[in-house]
């Protein structure tokens, strides 16, 4: 009796323990048993060897069986191997459709039964050898034709080149497959090779050099060591690098070698394909991005929480804990909106609606809101919502919440502006305040300073009266970077407010409103004569250029711009500065990497030794 001849049975599957009860299984069969524990290994089997099954799972963490299967299937030299599905999940019928849709020949549940899974294994491999053996007979008739016909003999000989080269192929979306010839340097690509690459079959030569000079210039050297790895190790590999295409577009690739022997003598070849991996690239790029940004942020606010701690004024503990907690409250409503918003913006209507919520009443009509959808910038919510809870908590201790009253609240878009009407009725009596608290100084400070806007303040017999004229440019979307501001009222509105004149000259550069007015006060205890706070770069950049200064203080991120050209500036004329930020100290420019650095929140012993109890000397 003629022995039978061993074929491979491949099994795919991520667990090695199920890997494991297969070869049990399948072992009495007496075949070659291959186990891949991913979809790129099983790949790589089949580019190399000749399967007769295939046994998929399903459930596989990066490419599930439907997919693998639906690589394997688009190449014509595996329509006809026979697959096997095998998943511990309940499919439903749907599922059994797209599984023989696919090319599946059978499908079997777990937990297996190993005589159900060994007499179908079985029935495929005999299959399978049945096959080879009319493929044999069939090559020794072609052998004997090709004898008789030399034309037929070269014929037959393309034919199999080509099928050779085609079997490299995994024409998938975003991969491509090569040949290389490191004897002449010559590639035989496919037509997703092509098309991941950017160029024209007809007119790109792909040849060694060729190729290499559509790689990264950062990466070629890496490339290059990898191939040769692989071609010294004979058993491949893989290698990420970009490629740049003849449009200027970066692409990122994961590349696969495998190594390959012609015939005895004949040396070896390298194949492999190319898998375009940009999209996940930038997955984790946004995801290092997102983890500083939400460092960023979190520090921000603890920054604006200390100033309102620093800055807030009361006659005892109970209206200084009342006072902070109803400020932070504010804050923490606004970031709710933004969270869910994932930091686009927050309506305008919605942050009106919650912070005057805790003052309705039955009375429905006490309480007016009106005004068009607005969605805020997260920078513009923020400083609204301070301001908006400073109205209302002035309201509720002296003006219309107090007296049973009326507020109306409306908002229209102008052509440039935004205009916020705040109108009280129905008081006993109103008159202006005597002197500026806290609240109205962060309302004009939020309004005036960060948002560039104009507050009106009437005190009229009926109740309080304010407007906020805003451009919509500083609310409603990034604001022109060309945009010049009050740069002298501001200097002088600086220069009155400063208490110590004798002290050295210190620009302050902040756009967080109360952060900057918690740094000037610290400056101002210190001993400095304070230029600021200038809450935009324009302004920050005519200070450094035309003011006597001593050092400064400076917020890396300005209202969305780097303030690299402000500290570029300083060092080109002698001026010593410090760097306060909420971010990594890795992010600064390394232009600057000796600069002093301050992070959010900030403690106010290490500006003051910085500023005053060394001595204040440029950085080289």
């Amino acid at each position: 009796m003629v022995k039978e001849e061993k074929v491979n049975i491949l099994m795919v599957d991520d667990q090695p323990g199920k890997l494991l009860s297969y070869e049990v299984i399948l072992g009495e069969l007496g075949d070659n048993l291959i186990k891949a524990a991913s979809a790129s290994q099983a790949l790589e089997f089949l580019l190399k060897t000749d399967i007769a099954v295939i046994l998929v799972d399903i459930c596989m963490p990066d490419t599930d069986g439907f997919e693998l299967v639906s690589m394997i299937r688009e190449h014509p030299r595996f329509q006809e191997t026979a697959i096997i599905f095998i998943s511990a999940v309940q499919l439903a019928e749907v599922d059994h459709l797209r599984a023989y849709a696919m090319g599946a020949v059978d499908y079997v549940p777990v937990p297996v039964v190993a005589e159900v899974l060994r007499a179908k294994v079985k029935v495929f491999v005999d299959l399978y050898r049945k096959t080879r053996q009319l493929e044999s007979f069939n090559r020794e008739l072609e052998r004997r034709v090709a004898e008789r016909t030399a034309a037929l003999e070269s014929s037959n000989a393309q034919l199999l080149e080509s099928e050779r080269r085609r079997s490299l192929a995994l024409a998938a979306g975003n991969m491509g497959s090569w040949d290389l010839d490191p004897v002449s340097g010559e590639y035989v690509w496919d037509e997703g090779q092509y098309r991941l690459y950017g160029v024209e079959k007809k007119s790109f030569v792909a040849n060694i050099k060729n190729v290499h000079s559509l790689v990264h210039l950062n990466d070629r050297e890496t490339v290059e060591e990898s191939m040769q790895r692989a071609i010294a190790s004979g058993q491949g590999g893989q290698m990420e690098f970009r490629i740049i295409r003849p449009d200027g577009e970066q692409r990122w690739c994961l590349g696969t070698v495998a190594i390959t022997s012609d015939s005895p003598g004949q040396g070896i070849r390298l194949s492999g394909c190319t898998v375009d991996i940009t999209e996940r690239k930038l997955d984790e790029e946004r995801q290092v991005l997102l983890a500083r940004e939400v460092d960023h942020r979190a520090k921000n606010a603890l920054a604006v929480v200390q100033s309102l701690v620093r800055l807030t004024r009361a006659e005892s503990i109970s209206d200084f804990v009342q006072a902070v907690d109803g400020r932070v409250r504010a804050l923490a409503s606004v970031h709710t909106l933004l969270s869910e918003s994932r930091w686009v913006g927050a309506s305008l209507k919605q942050l009106v609606e919650d912070e005057m919520a805790p003052y309705r009443t039955r009375q429905s009509g006490q309480i007016g809101i009106d005004g068009p959808h607005v969605l805020l910038v997260p920078a513009a919510a923020q400083t609204f919502a301070l301001a908006l809870h400073e109205l209302a908590t002035n309201a509720a201790k002296y003006g219309a919440l107090s007296a049973g009253g009326h507020i109306k609240l409306k908002w229209e878009l102008k052509a440039k502006n935004l205009v916020l009407t705040w109108e009280e009725s129905g008081c006993a009596s109103v008159k202006s305040p005597m002197k500026k608290g806290f609240g109205l100084t962060v309302i004009k400070a939020s309004i005036e300073g960060q948002l560039n806007g104009k507050v009106t303040w009437d005190w009229l017999a009926q109740g309080l009266r304010c407007t906020f004229t805003i451009p919509r440019a500083k609310i409603m979307r990034t604001p022109d970077q060309n945009k010049q501001i009050r740069f002298d009222e501001e200097k002088e509105a600086a220069e009155s407010e400063s208490k110590k004149p004798e002290g050295k000259r210190i620009l302050l550069a902040e756009d967080e409103v109360l952060v900057g007015m918690m740094v000037h006060d610290m400056l101002v205890d210190f001993g400095f004569n304070v230029l600021g706070p200038i809450a935009d770069l324009s302004g920050a950049l005519a200070a450094a250029e035309t003011t006597d200064l001593d050092g400064a203080v400076l917020d890396v991120n300005l209202g969305g711009e780097l303030i690299y050209p402000v500290a570029k500036e300083l060092m080109r004329r002698g001026v010593p500065f410090v760097f306060v930020t909420g971010h990594d100290g890795d992010s600064i420019d390394e232009r600057f990497a000796q600069v002093p650095l301050l992070r959010k929140p900030i403690e106010p012993h290490l500006l003051q030794s910085l500023l005053t109890q060394q001595p204040m000397t440029a950085v080289a």
